[in-house]
């Protein structure tokens, strides 16, 4: 996969707007709908109440994943964790969450806390591998079937 930078990026900029579309296409695909109908802003990721990442192929600066936390509380809410296809099965995914944990607590957060869903066996398996436990559902799905609310402690 060559080289990879992660850094911070605006949730507004076009090439990150065109990951997110492929996000949510992602999403609809295995939910119906929109995929995510969460509500969200680029102010809800901007410094110190926010961050969106990116990682980026150095080779030709295709953006190959994504991940974002918002300001919950003394909480982080880890949003738009995802992985394009083509760089899917390498470690990228683990490497996006810890940036976003390591964003999240140098911003004073608590914890990273999370919403997912049950047709999402592979971000099940990475989060709780990465160390993160059930709560109870927290966020805008709460109360829906399917919905799995995570934390972990920073």
């Amino acid at each position: 996969m060559g080289q990879i930078k992660i850094k911070s990026a605006r949730f507004d900029e076009p090439e990150v707007m065109e990951l997110v579309a492929e996000n949510m296409r992602d999403l609809s695909e295995r939910y119906g709908g929109s995929g995510d109908d969460t509500p969200l802003a680029a102010a809800h990721f901007l410094p110190p109440d926010g961050d969106f990442l990116v990682a980026v192929r150095a080779a030709d600066d295709r953006l190959l994943a994504s991940a974002g936390w918002r300001r919950h509380g003394g909480d982080a809410e880890l949003k738009r964790m995802f992985t394009r296809v083509e760089a899917r099965g390498q470690g990228l995914a683990r490497r996006m969450l810890a940036a976003v944990e390591e964003s999240a607590r140098a911003a004073g957060c608590e914890r990273v806390i999370l919403e997912t869903g049950d047709k999402q066996p592979e971000a099940i398996a990475l989060y709780e591998s990465a160390g993160y436990q059930r709560i109870e559902d927290f966020g805008y799905y709460k109360g829906h079937p399917g919905v799995l609310s995570y934390a972990k402690k920073l």
